[in-house]
């Protein structure tokens, strides 16, 4: 009587597949010529051999440094920015006793003129702030961080007069324009 165990079972299918894979290797061996596959290798093995091309030199790298700190986004909407007017004119300097407006909280740069109107007889500029809110203002109101007071107010843009700083101490008057927004 053969007596199987289940652990002899289990190896069955390994061992059966493991003697299967020798056997078919052995017999790929037995009876072939391979003269044919010898003479090729043989004669590959005998073409002179190609010279393989240098590689080319390698460039050396250029640094360049890309400051655009000075620079207008060119996200943002153009400004038209005049030049500075030097002034000694010891007068010249911000109100820090005046109560601030609330356009004075943004940038210029971030305020867009994006209409007009005409009510009981005075011209109203329509001014989108910074947070998408529309506020009205007219000539003598101020607005900017840069104490930026509205001079002249037409159709298609307002005329501001900025005071800033000329890092020595001094004050400068610096002329800038809010043009009528056209995507608006």
């Amino acid at each position: 009587m053969v007596r199987i165990s289940i652990t002899s079972l289990a190896r069955l299918p390994v061992l059966l597949a493991t003697s299967g894979l020798v056997l078919t290797l052995t017999g790929c061996s037995f009876g072939e010529d391979h003269s044919d596959l010898r003479n090729y290798i043989e004669e590959v093995k005998a073409t002179p051999q190609g010279a393989i091309e240098p590689l080319p030199p390698l460039r050396t790298y250029d640094a360049y440094v890309y400051n655009v700190t000075a620079m207008r986004s060119p996200f943002d909407a153009p400004m038209e920015v005049k030049e500075l007017e030097q002034s000694n004119d010891p007068t010249i300097k911000p109100d820090f006793a005046r109560e601030k407006e609330y356009l004075e909280t943004f940038p210029l740069d971030s305020l867009s003129m994006v209409g007009t109107l005409q009510k009981e007889g005075r011209f109203w500029a329509l001014v989108k702030d910074g947070v998408g809110g529309i506020n009205r203002v007219t000539v003598g109101n101020f607005v900017g961080k840069d104490h930026g007071k509205i001079v002249a107010a037409s159709v298609t843009q307002l005329d501001i007069v900025e005071i800033v700083s000329d890092g020595l101490g001094g004050w400068l008057q610096r002329p800038r324009t809010l043009k009528l927004s056209e995507k608006e």
